[in-house]
């Protein structure tokens, strides 16, 4: 078995002693995608979406395929493609797309409030793949948070129940990026982190390829340097490096305090927003982001929880009497 075999170390028990370096990582990996949101914002004002949300993950496939080609790692095997087929339609073709065209039409900052959801979609999702059985409390709290990010999207679309279209697909690249987190969770097992998310961009390539190849027919890319250094950043930090810090920290753990770093996101997004693209952040927004994060983060940690309280019976029951 090769040293970087993913089988050789059990993907729940951290590899080190020194939590607070899995901690360091994963604030890496975090800050990371936390430029994803407003650098899609400045790609989306010259280049279009189509050929944004496409081209990146051609980029990272790139890099994908080269990774894995120089570490020799293992392909996926039968029923395995399938599920790796699930994390590329969530996470490399579903997420990228949708947000390039919902960040058309809408502040970076409102595009990061709707998807701070996403800790407590994929903890719901999980629970749903896992067949968990949770706590009442999980789901009020998780509810609470989804009524709160479609009141803030209402409200800032001009209304209670008047959302706009790119507020559907904010929550659309949720959904997507929630089911590709929680299968690609389990499927790391199996795989490993990182080569889970390379061989999703690789099995994905031919289909964004012919993507990239339809947009640039009916529209030749033609943006600015800047506008071509946020697109070449979300292709190969956002959809590659990134993960390699991230999944880095979750193998160092521990994962459960690890995972919910990714509170900080939307937070670090609201603020790149402010600085970078000058975007004004009114207490609406400042309010609706701090309700959404709270109520995901409280999600996360209802869901762990019971799960914390049955490894420590577990563990007092296996000990000698």
């Amino acid at each position: 078995m090769r040293a970087n075999s993913s089988a050789t170390t059990p993907i729940d028990q951290p590899i080190s002693s020194r939590p607070a370096t899995g901690l360091w990582w994963g604030l890496l990996g975090v800050a990371a995608f936390s430029f994803t949101v407003p650098f899609t914002r400045v790609a989306v004002a010259g280049l279009s979406p189509l050929f944004i949300g496409s081209g990146r993950a051609v980029v990272a496939a790139i890099l994908a395929a080269c990774a894995l080609a120089l570490t020799r790692q293992r392909p996926p095997r039968g029923a395995q493609w399938a599920r790796v087929g699930v994390v590329a339609g969530g996470v490399v073709i579903g997420f990228p797309l949708l947000t390039s065209f919902a960040l058309t039409s809408v502040p970076a900052s409102h595009g990061a409030v709707v998807i701070a959801l996403l800790p407590a979609a994929t903890a719901t999702m999980a629970v749903l793949r896992g067949h968990e059985r949770p706590s009442i409390t999980f789901w009020a709290i998780t509810g609470v948070g989804a009524v709160a990010a479609i009141g803030f999207a209402s409200a800032q679309s001009g209304g209670i129940g008047q959302l706009q279209l790119a507020d559907l697909l904010l929550f659309g690249a949720v959904v997507s990026a929630a089911v590709g987190y929680a299968e690609g969770g389990k499927l790391a097992r199996e795989l490993g982190a990182w080569q889970t998310v390379s061989w999703a961009l690789v099995l994905a390539s031919p289909l964004m390829l012919g993507l990239v190849a339809l947009s640039t027919a009916g529209q030749p890319p033609a943006g600015t340097p800047v506008q071509w250094a946020a697109f070449a950043y979300l292709g190969v930090v956002s959809m590659f490096l990134g993960f390699f810090a991230w999944y880095h920290g979750l193998a160092i753990g521990p994962m459960a305090q690890v995972s919910q770093i990714q509170l900080v996101q939307p937070v670090l997004s609201i603020c790149w927003a402010g600085l970078i693209l000058a975007e004004e952040l009114t207490w609406t927004t400042v309010i609706g982001g701090a309700t959404v994060v709270l109520c995901a983060g409280l999600a996360v940690r209802s869901r762990s929880a019971p799960q914390r309280a049955k490894a420590v019976m577990g563990v007092t029951a296996k000990q000698p009497r």
